[in-house]
Formats: structure tokens, sequence, C-alpha cells
């Protein structure tokens, strides 16, 4: 079984324009988004293939894709003896295909010649924007023991949430018998699937599709040949039920699809809990990222709780609650930082720059004195200047200006901008 598993390659699609994380995709692609003050989102799949023992992985992507390639070049340097790589496929113009990838199926068919140039049997397809902990080991062992041709990551999930996702129905030894996508409601009674006694006991009865795939590699290549194909869950996984064997692998932890702003957002909020569903602080299920060799973050007269304060931060803040705090902040006397993500800086100001700024009248990079900052997520090397007030919530409508974006109550400060002093968000 170990030498089989050697043999798979991880394929991480990098998503699309993705319009709805705006603005945090407006410079940056979706696995490039930093998460939980250290990370990146692309760094989830990627850490999850490395403590499965597979080290073979293409990362599919083609909108502002410079500050990716700049992160996996800069933190995923292996040994060069070893086979293992994270190679950025971008979309490419070739005589055979000269469109962008027009949806999940067609990146892959697209990129199809670079895989092949690699010995594999198997190839595990992922998402780029998903937030979860899994041993891939367990699930292609289920996969080659049945002998499936495609194994599909499965997540029970209640009547509520159902509509939302691709549902599956499995027969008695968990091969997929049928699909629908996005249900209506009435229909659910005759979509339910076996699941655990757990699963039953909190009304998840439903398999909803997680997007996470294992094929073999001759059928891969068989479904690729299509070109009218394009998309994963909406075409080639419906086309395949019935005529292929198509195995459910259910997996009852913790996963959330970072689709928008407010799942981005409370899945970082989340890290701050006693208990996180989402465990940064597991030895077998490490996350990794780049080393920044950055010093202690500092702290005067600062009363935190139940927050995450990164590497290299200066922080001089009254208050800090329930907030994850990314590296090298900066954060002045008497403000109040309450549910917040701030993503940090990716640079230090000298004190020359600082003093020359404080001369002209020009705001520091960080967070200024006497904020109150509540509801919000601050994009990286932000201005925020002194006595600012911004309080999200479901009290403010949508709106988007060149300074910041509200969606879903959640005030979104853009990247770099530059918040004057007194500025009122309420």
């Amino acid at each position: 079984m170990k030498a089989k598993k050697k043999n798979v390659i991880a394929i991480i699609l990098g998503g699309g324009q993705g319009s709805r994380l705006y603005p945090l995709t407006e410079t940056r692609s979706k696995p490039a988004v930093p998460i939980g003050g250290k990370y990146r989102l692309v760094d989830i799949p990627i850490s999850n293939c490395m403590n499965s023992d597979i080290y073979r992985m293409f990362v599919l992507t083609q909108f502002n894709s410079a500050s990716l390639n700049a992160h996996i070049k800069n933190t995923y340097n292996f040994s060069i003896f070893s086979h293992a790589f994270v190679d950025i496929l971008a979309a490419e113009q070739t005589p055979d295909n000269p469109t962008w990838f027009q949806g999940t199926a067609d990146a892959v068919r697209q990129c199809m010649p670079h895989f092949l140039n690699h010995d594999f049997d198997y190839a595990l397809i992922l998402s780029g924007d998903q937030l979860y902990q899994m041993d891939f080991n367990d699930m292609v062992e289920e996969h080659i023991k049945r002998e499936a041709d495609i194994t599909i990551a499965t997540l029970p999930v209640n009547a509520k949430d159902a509509p939302e996702f691709g549902i599956l129905k499995t027969n008695s030894e968990s091969c997929i018998e049928s699909f629908i996508e996005k249900p209506a409601k009435e229909l659910l009674p005759d979509w339910e699937s076996d699941v655990s006694e757990q699963m039953k006991s909190e009304g998840k009865h439903y398999l909803a599709s997680m997007g996470i795939y294992i094929f073999n590699r001759k059928l891969l290549i068989d479904i690729m040949s299509n070109k009218e194909t394009k998309d994963f869950g909406k075409e080639i996984i419906p086309h395949a039920v019935g005529n292929k064997k198509i195995l459910s692998y259910q997996y009852e932890g913790y996963w959330t699809d970072i689709g928008n702003i407010d799942s981005f957002f409370e899945a970082n909020i989340g890290l701050t809990d006693d208990l996180p569903k989402f465990n940064l602080f597991d030895n077998d299920n490490k996350i990794f990222t780049r080393p920044r060799l950055l010093p202690p973050s500092k702290f005067q007269k600062t009363m935190i709780d139940k927050s995450l304060i990164s590497e290299g931060c200066i922080l001089n803040a009254k208050e800090i609650n329930r907030s994850v705090i990314g590296i090298r902040s900066r954060i002045g006397e008497g403000t109040i930082i309450q549910n917040c993500y701030v993503m940090g800086n990716d640079f230090y100001q000298n004190i020359d720059d600082m003093n020359e700024d404080l001369k002209t009248g020009k705001q520091l990079v960080g967070i200024g004195e006497r904020c109150f900052i509540s509801n919000a997520l601050v994009d990286k090397n932000c201005r925020i200047g002194n006595d600012v007030y911004i309080n999200g919530g479901n009290h403010l409508e949508d709106f988007s200006n060149e300074l910041y974006a509200i969606k879903d109550g959640i005030v979104v400060i853009k990247k770099g901008a530059v918040i004057p002093d007194n500025y009122i968000i309420k």
C-alpha cells in the first residue's frame, strides 16, 4: 500500500476570480488570501497533503497569481534529493487551448500535459479555498481497497444546509448511486444516506460533496479527452454516476468552504474559541507556511482576551478582544479592537520614515491611537489614523468605495487603504 500511495499527485484548484471574496481578491488570487494571522489559504490543502505524505503538488490558478507565486516560491523548498515539489500552473494560451480556464475540469484538462510528465496512479483533486484537516492516506487506501474508479469525500449535513450543496445518495456499500445539485427542501426526504449514529443524532442525514476527488489515472485521461465538459461538480460527477464505481468517503471533522466574506470572517474569528473547531495546535496536523524569522511580539499596557497574536507585532492598544492580529501589526495607545481580523503588514516602517510621516501629517503604517474598531477585517499594509471609529454590524448596508467595503455587516478595510484621523464608519 505504501508504494502505491507514493504514486499520488495532488491537483489544487486555485478557483476563479474570487469575486465573492472581494475586496480581499482585488490584488491577489483566492489561495493567496491571508488566514489565521500568518498563513495563506493555499497552505491548508498543501499542509494536508504533506501531513499525508503526498509531496507532489500542482496549484492551478489564473487570476492575480503574482502574490501566490511569491508565497509558494518562498515557502515550499524541498531537498534537491527528493521528488517533492509544489508547482504553480497558471492558465496559458497554447495552440490546443487558446482560452482561459472555463471551469474546474477545463483547468485540469488544460494542464494535463504537465501532469502526464510525472508517474502517478491516482490524482487527488482539491479545492484551494477550504478550511479543514484531513488525512488523505485513509481516503486513498479506501479507494485502492475498494477498487473504485472515483472516490468523493463527503460531509454529512442537515436539512438546513443541504440545499447549498451537491447531495449524493449512497447504497449499503457506500457507493454513490445518484447525485443532485442544490436540491429543493421538499426533495430532501428522498436523499437520505447511511451515516454514523453520531451524525444521525445531530440531524445530519444527507451527504454533501466536499469537492475533494480521487481519480484513477486512466479514467482521468479518458474523461479529459471530452473537451465539452467544463466542471467536475456540475458535469463530470453527475455523468459518471451510474456509469463508474464511485465511492463515498465520509468525513466527519470540521470543514468550511471559504466562499465569501462572511464565511472567511467567521472561520478566522472562530480560531479564538476556547476549543476551536480548526485546531492550529495539533502536533499531527501542522499547518506549514513561510518561515519569516520575525522577532517576538511586544505589548505595552494591553489587555488581551481570547485572541491570536502573530509574530513581530508592536501593540500598545488598550484592549484586544476576540480578534486575530496578523504579522507585524502595529496598534497605538488607547485603541480598542474587538471581534476583528487585522491581517498585519508586509514590512516595518523604520524610525526615519515614521518621523517624516509625522512631520507631514501622514498616517503611519498600522492602526493609530484612541481608535475603536469592531466587527471589521483590516487587510494588509493599511494606514489607519488616530481617533478612528469603525463599528461593523448588521445595521450597516452593503457598500463599497476606494477605502473600504461592507459585506454582511462586516467592514473590510481594503489593502493599503489610508484612513484619515477621526474617520467614522458606524
